[in-house]
Formats: C-alpha cells, structure tokens, sequence
C-alpha cells in the first residue's frame, strides 16, 4: 500500500453530490462477447475481453487459506464443495463478506513494495461489489474519500466495486490515486505536475475544463469507466467535491519564508489503478489507501525532477551553494523539504509516518510473520526511505524475493497500457 501505514477506527461521514459534466460519444457496436471503450485523446482504445472461468483450484487454495487462518468459521470442505459447484455451473463464485475482507487484507499483508503492512489487519472494507455504473462508481470513491480522511485522523480503507466475470468487466477507475494534481503545458514549462500532464489531456479530451486561473495543485476529476451493462457507454469524468479533498498548506517550523513557496499537499493517499486478484476473482476497481510517510511527499513527490523538482529553490532560498553537487546541497534541501512536511501535517493534526519509526514498525511485521511461517515478499527498493536510507534499520538486511501466488494487487494492464506505473 505504498509507504503508509494504518490506525485508528472508523467513522461515518456521509458522501457528498456529484455531477456528470461530459460522456464521450457512443462507442461502435462490440464483436461477439467484447465490449469497445474509445477516448478520443490521451489515451489508448480499450477493448474488453470476457474474463475466462475461475480455475477451481485456485479457488480452493484460497478457501483452505480463509479457515487455516480463521478457525472459528469451520471446516473448509463444506465451502470448497460450495464454490466448485457454482464454479461447475456459473464459471465463476461469488466471496462472502468474510472472505472478500480476508482476501483485502491478505492482499496488503502480501504488498512486497510497502512499508507499512503491520496494521494489515486493521484494513477497512466498503464492499461496493453491487456498484457497475459510472456515476455511482464516482459517487462511491468520493465517499471513500470522506470515510477514509476523518478530518485527518486517517483509517486505512478500501472500497471493492464489481468483478471481471462471464457477465462482462467490472468498472475501472482511470486515476492513479484518487486526488492528484493536473499538469498543464504553459510556453514550455509544466504548470503543476508534470506526471499528470498526458492525465490533464485526457480529462480536457473528456470535456473537463480546468479551473480559471489555472494553478499549481488543481485536483484532477474523477475519471470512470463502468462495468457490466454499462461497459459500452465509455469513460466519464467528476468533479471531485472540494470539500471531499483535506489538503495541508506546508510551512517550516524555523524558516518563515518557506510559507512563501505556497506549497501544499493532499492529506490521503488513495491508490486506484491497481487491480486486486482474490482466489481467482479479479476486481479491476478496487482503490486503497494507508497514510502518507512524509519522504513520499517531500522527497519524491516534491523533489524528483520530473515531478514539482523544488530542491532548487528550496536551496536558493536556504543560501546553499549550488555550483557542486559536492556541497550536498540536494541532500540539505531534501531534509528541510522533508521538515516542512512533518511539521505542517503535525500542524494540522493529519496521520503522518516518518521514515525512522515506519522503519522500526516494517520490521516488526517481518518478525511476525517469520514467526507465524509465512513468506514476507519485500522489494528492498521500495521498503528503504528515499532519504537517510542507511540510517534506518531495514537498509541493513536481506529479505524473502516477492511471488505471485495468494491476493494479491497487481498493476492494472490498461493502467499499465496508458504508461502507468506505482504511483508514489
């Protein structure tokens, strides 16, 4: 689940209205068992495949997963008979609640790239299985918005919308995260987030219009494709609710000029384009989320060049000589970026990691599940922190090469067709 981590408990906030601004034109009629989705810029033609019969085999190892580690739900066989059986005649089988909310958590507790897996248990489901049209979808991770930010006390959350099956594809969210920053060309230069540039143009081709001054952090819409019978109806685009979006202005503790940049930074990191595979069900829209750890922000998000690239004028505004990279004046700007982020989320009272105490809680979950037998899958260049990397524990250690087998997100395959990656 990226670098975040998990606490707290829930509370109910309602979801707020949304509105349809723009549906691109009806699409052309689908061969036998496709459905054809067209964009008309900034992105490729999609066409739909049925998904094939779940392997029940697959579905069995998963089941016998579910009651090895939930003991109090019974023995296994009578389950497995169950799901061959609506296998044997649907192609496919339906998880219970408690089996999709296992499947979630197992998923996250298998996230080889994520330092903050130890409150894997504590992850939150809003099971939105019944959710196939676009607006609804929309309408549904807004809510998840509301319920996950809790006024910055941030509950890990994620919210599971219809599955791939016989019946057609489950409806897809095209946003990397659910809040992200538009990226505008301007003379050359980047106004905003240079990521989301190839996004922007997407949403505009839609019939988005960006706010008017356009600005350095204007929060992309919504961006949906529906599943089911509303597969063919192509993708729409939302406006994500202002008041849907926390948001912490940056400040630094001892330099008053830092105020002046006009930074800020959204408070929930809502991952969206990953696809969550449970048992051999595939659920195409399935967004998470954690809490940030603040390097995310302040030395990926905000430092690497080919995002806001700021470590420059955080330099120049702290003096430093920049003739060399010998002065370290990249490595100073870094930790004062990284200051500024703590300080401000600590500010404003909003769920925050540092890379030192995540550091320590990664390897706590490490021990747990070597003492419990099971594999722990870790990407070592993703679980060290992008800065001070050698001063944290997890640097200092080998650990288990990641697999494919049990739940599992993977990087949707049209996400990774419109050159998506793992978004930081």
């Amino acid at each position: 689940m990226s670098a975040e981590a998990v606490y707290a408990d829930p509370e109910d906030l309602a979801s707020g209205p949304l509105r349809t601004l723009a549906v691109v034109g009806s699409s052309p009629a689908p061969g036998p068992g496709e459905s054809v989705v067209e964009v008309e810029s900034g992105a490729l033609p999609i066409v739909e495949a049925p998904a094939p019969g779940v392997d029940p085999g697959v579905a069995e190892e998963f089941v016998r997963l579910f009651h090895t580690e939930n003991p109090m739900a019974g023995p296994a066989e009578p389950r497995i008979a169950a799901v061959r059986e609506e296998i044997a005649r649907t192609g496919t089988y339906v998880h219970t609640h408690a089996e999709l909310e296992f499947g979630a958590r197992i998923a996250w507790r298998n996230s080889a790239r994520c330092i903050g897996r130890l409150y894997w248990r504590s992850l939150h489901l809003r099971d939105r299985r019944h959710v196939t049209a676009p607006d609804q979808v929309a309408a549904e991770c807004v809510g998840h918005l509301r319920e996950a930010t809790r006024r910055g006390r941030i509950r890990s959350t994620i919210t599971i919308f219809a599955p791939d099956g016989p019946a057609g594809p489950g409806p897809r969210v095209w946003n990397e995260q659910l809040i992200r920053y538009a990226g505008y060309r301007a003379g050359g230069r980047v106004l905003g987030d240079p990521r989301y540039v190839g996004f922007t143009d997407t949403a505009r081709s839609l019939g988005w219009l960006p706010p008017s001054p356009m600005g350095r952090f204007d929060v992309l819409p919504l961006v949906v494709s529906g599943g089911g019978e509303h597969a063919a109806g192509g993708p729409q685009f939302f406006e994500v609710p202002r008041d849907a979006v926390l948001e912490v202005a940056l400040a630094h503790a001892e330099h008053p000029w830092f105020a002046e940049l006009g930074l800020r930074w959204h408070a929930l990191p809502v991952i969206s384009n990953m696809r969550l595979d449970i048992g051999g069900i595939s659920y195409p829209a399935a967004p998470f989320n954690g809490w940030y750890m603040a390097t995310e922000i302040s030395a990926r998000n905000l430092a690497d060049s080919d995002r806001y690239d700021m470590l420059a004028e955080v330099a120049e505004a702290m003096g430093l000589d920049t003739s060399s990279d010998r002065t370290l004046w990249r490595d100073r700007a870094a930790i004062e970026l990284t200051a500024a982020v703590q300080h401000s989320f600590d500010e404003a009272g909003v769920s925050l990691a540092d890379h030192h105490g995540e550091s320590r809680r990664f390897l706590r979950f490490v021990e747990k599940e070597e003492a419990a037998g099971r594999h722990c899958p870790v990407d070592w260049s993703w679980i060290v922190p992008p800065i001070s990397g050698g001063l944290t524990p997890v640097f200092h250690r080998y650990y288990d090469e990641s697999t494919d087998t049990g739940p599992m997100f993977h990087l949707d395959d049209q996400a990774a067709a419109r050159g998506q990656g793992c978004p930081n």
